[in-house]
């Protein structure tokens, strides 16, 4: 199950569990889509992998025990271990590798 995490590893941004504006890797890295875009260019700084909207967890359970409600989104703030600078390199490199050999 996800975490929903509250936060864009990058910049910090409070990120809503309802928000369209916030991507994920398949390790649930979390980023905001500005950060995504303008700064790590669609490749996860943590894994190299791409990236996909996060899935919003609905607030009213339409099946018994399954929304937001029943399974809270985390409070636990994560942010990643790379500057700015670093991520932007990192991009940069990992543009250049083609998609399926990432």
């Amino acid at each position: 199950m996800l975490q929903i995490r509250p936060n864009c590893e990058c910049c910090d941004k409070d990120l809503a569990p309802d928000s369209n504006e916030v991507m994920i890797c398949t390790y649930e890295c979390t980023f905001c889509v500005t950060c995504v875009n303008e700064i790590l260019e669609n490749v996860c700084p943590n894994c190299g992998g791409g990236f996909a909207p996060r899935p919003i967890r609905p607030k009213m359970a339409r099946r018994k025990g399954l929304s937001i409600n029943h399974q809270p989104p985390s409070t636990e703030r994560v942010h990643t271990k790379y500057s700015i600078d670093e991520l932007k390199e990192f991009s940069i490199k990992a543009k250049h590798i083609k998609p399926e050999d990432r």
